[in-house]
């Protein structure tokens, strides 16, 4: 069960109540394991296994009532959001703009009142968080464009990158804003589960994306030429047979 395919009111699925009433079924069913599928932010095409970062979670799975509930969203916040119109499928392209929006409105509050541990978390979390804070903001500022498309200076993780990061510090904290929402709410929902006997089954691309985090601040890691592209292209199998005859994925 795709964390995604829990059916709620907010476009996709998220960890609000849904994600613990499955549980619930889980343990009446008697059921023990739950199996998802990656939770890492999505990029281009919306697939869980084509991410931005091997580390962050996605925005979207985050419970905009919890939000609510701690005061960074208000009702009236939600009327001139569109979460698409289909009640079986996801609207990622309505989600791209609207939930962006809801957050947005969080980010304002969050601001005024920053929680207490939200500092640590970012202390803690720092290894990966902070370049992909950097890379998501550097990412908007150049029109969501591969990292390989931006201006030749910016292209790579470096002083000159850090110097434009100093004026984006806004977007930023936006986006280590959402990673806090994500792994404080994931890590209740996981705890729920495992206190009632149930254990949960991950999921990872077996490769990191071209378009990433990764490739941009550790491109050390990464088969490339001179010019940072790579050298070679792996992947996995089609995952359909068509009745044409053709492969598709």
């Amino acid at each position: 069960m795709a964390v995604s395919s829990l059916p709620n009111s907010y476009g996709i699925g998220t960890f609000g109540k849904e994600a613990y009433d499955f549980i619930d079924f889980l343990v009446r069913t008697k059921q023990r394991y739950w199996q998802v599928l990656p939770l890492t932010t999505t990029s281009y095409g919306d697939s869980p296994y084509q991410s931005f970062s091997a580390a962050a979670g996605s925005p979207y799975y985050i419970d905009l009532k919890d939000l609510e509930k701690l005061g960074y969203l208000k009702s009236d916040d939600f009327e001139d959001i569109f979460f698409g119109t289909s009640k079986t499928c996801v609207d990622y392209g309505a989600l791209f703009v609207n939930h962006r929006r809801l957050l947005n409105r969080a980010f304002d509050r969050f601001m005024q009142d920053v929680p207490n541990d939200f500092e640590k978390f970012c202390r803690d979390q720092a290894e990966w968080l902070d370049p992909y804070a950097e890379f998501m903001s550097l990412k908007e500022e150049f029109g969501h464009k591969a990292y390989w498309e931006w201006p030749n200076l910016y292209q790579q993780r470096n002083e000159t990158t850090a110097k434009e990061i100093k004026k984006l510090q806004k977007s930023v904290l936006y986006h280590k804003m959402t990673q806090y929402f994500f792994f404080t709410q994931w890590a209740k929902v996981k705890s729920y589960a495992n206190k009632r006997g149930v254990l949960i089954i991950g999921d990872l691309p077996i490769y990191v994306s071209r378009d990433s985090v990764e490739m941009w601040a550790q491109p050390e890691l990464f088969k490339i030429n001179e010019t940072g592209r790579p050298i070679a292209v792996a992947g996995t199998p089609p995952d359909h047979f068509s009745s044409t005859g053709q492969y598709w994925g």
